[in-house]
């Protein structure tokens, strides 16, 4: 990881990011057992049924400029909703890198971002073939997640909001936006939703013609299924 994590920062076209998504928010007058400064003691329920929304956080961490984005969806926590998560950052933000070329992902082995879940390889398929980009999946070896610099900022908004409570999207949504990362606050999106029970309404195959002859990869060892385009390739340390 240190070693492609170097090559990203040498090259100005390439931009390193951190994605990962977070347990689920539930909406409610719910105890987060945090702890509140007032004038009276703050009621809470101290188990979370019922709620009345369940908000699932995506994070994208832009590594150069320690600018977080926090995008919540009102869907399951998917591989498409993460890569919807992904569309969303890039469209807002690929003004501000104009020079890039190329996306170096840093990931965790989570069920919905796996090398081996194609729905996931799929999404980014096209998603790379849209804004011609090359992308770089740079997975961390199982129980390595800590390492992945995204799970801090998970802590600290966990840190900030526990001791308010979420009663409404729109609560959850102020509460992101005043906490801060490396004294940065982060852009905070509510992602629509278009998607039923976080699936797409038609499920499609990647086309043969648009499958190369030959892919980007790593030693044999690392070497994933060969289900991407050229465009996308990984790095993965074995397990």
């Amino acid at each position: 990881m240190k070693q492609v994590h170097a090559q990203a920062a040498s090259d100005p076209e390439t931009l390193r990011i951190s994605l990962d998504t977070k347990a689920k928010v539930k909406i409610g007058e719910f105890s987060r057992g945090g702890m509140a400064r007032g004038g009276e003691m703050v009621q809470a329920v101290d188990h979370d049924m019922h709620p009345d929304a369940v908000l699932a956080p995506a994070g994208i961490l832009e590594l150069a400029a320690d600018q977080l984005n926090i995008v919540f969806g009102t869907s399951r926590d998917t591989s498409d909703f993460v890569a919807d998560a992904l569309e969303l950052w890039w469209t807002n933000r690929r003004e501000a890198y104009g020079q890039v070329r190329r996306l170096q992902i840093d990931l965790d082995n989570g069920p919905e971002i796996a090398s081996s879940r194609t729905q996931f390889m799929k999404r980014l398929v096209e998603f790379s073939d849209r804004q011609q980009l090359t992308l770089e999946l740079a997975y961390y070896p199982p129980y390595h997640s800590k390492y992945n610099p995204l799970e801090r900022c998970w802590g600290i908004l966990e840190n900030h909001w526990n001791g308010t409570l979420l009663t409404s999207i729109d609560r959850v949504l102020s509460w992101a936006k005043t906490m801060t990362w490396r004294a940065v606050a982060p852009i905070v999106h509510l992602l629509a939703p278009r998607l039923r029970n976080g699936r797409p309404p038609h499920t499609t195959r990647i086309p043969a013609h648009r499958r190369p002859a030959q892919t980007i990869h790593t030693p044999a060892e690392m070497e994933p299924p060969d289900r991407t385009s050229k465009r996308v390739a990984y790095f993965k340390r074995p397990a």
